[in-house]
């Protein structure tokens, strides 16, 4: 699990790492970040997976139909992927924290710089290759957008099940108020490259308990292993700051 990680990975107790716990009232303001735009229009998802760790949404990233661009980003980057990670029932399962506060989930949206780097893969191991925009999901009425996904976790109940997602955009995910927080940091599974710009979104998005178990008929093992374990509590604890600053979008 993440305590052991280190020993693989040494990168693990890097300067850079995530997921942190961001104290808002240590968050500077800065009038300079422009606001963030998504410009998802066009976006084509293709398919989703269990990848052992995780559900991930791919999408076509071959050109610039779904892209993240503006505050602490320096040029647009393509959507590639988004995931989830959430805890046990009734527990909490988000990776960052607020002000020591925990969600029931968190989702990542995962972008990359294809104006500097050849390869998402590359993009990946470079310190301004990476975009993750970060969503809370907090519990409350259900999500109607989520039923599409929680809907589709059966086909992928196994680790490398692959099947077809067509035609999802994620922009139905995002809650209404973009304001953010943004600093510099990791992956929060190994390799763990700290390649990440975060952009923490500050509002959740409100699921049902119902729709969360879904998540949690998903195991981490392949259809052929005897051992079967639910797919739970795949997060990341926090991080040392290390003295990085988290800047904030609004005051």
């Amino acid at each position: 699990g993440p305590s052991a990680w280190y020993k693989v990975y040494p990168i693990a107790e890097g300067n850079r790492q995530s997921p942190i716990d961001i104290v808002p009232a240590d968050a500077v303001f800065d009038a300079k970040l422009s606001p963030i735009s998504l410009s998802y229009n066009n976006c084509t998802s293709v398919s989703i997976s269990n990848n052992g760790h995780s559900v991930v949404v791919e999408f076509i990233d071959s050109d610039e139909r779904s892209v993240i661009r503006g505050g602490p980003l320096e040029n647009m980057y393509r959507l590639k992927q988004f995931h989830f990670h959430w805890g046990g029932k009734g527990c909490r399962g988000s990776e960052h924290t607020v002000g020591g506060k925990t969600y029931a989930s968190e989702l990542h949206l995962v972008h990359w710089n294809a104006i500097k780097y050849k390869s998402f893969g590359e993009a990946a191991a470079a310190p301004d290759g990476l975009a993750v925009l970060g969503i809370f999901l907090e519990i409350g009425d259900e999500h109607r957008a989520l039923h599409q996904i929680t809907d589709a976790l059966y086909m992928v109940k196994f680790k490398g099940s692959v099947t077809d997602f067509k035609g999802f955009n994620p922009k139905c995910l995002l809650p209404n108020s973009l304001e953010y927080w943004t600093y510099p940091g990791s992956l929060t599974t190994p390799p763990l490259y700290e390649s990440v710009t975060w952009i923490l979104l500050k509002e959740p998005i409100y699921v049902s308990e119902k729709q969360m178990g879904k998540f949690r008929t998903l195991l981490f093992n392949g259809e052929e292993e005897d051992d079967r374990k639910r797919m739970e509590n795949n997060f990341r604890p926090p991080q040392p700051l290390r003295g990085r600053t988290v800047q904030a979008s609004f005051k």
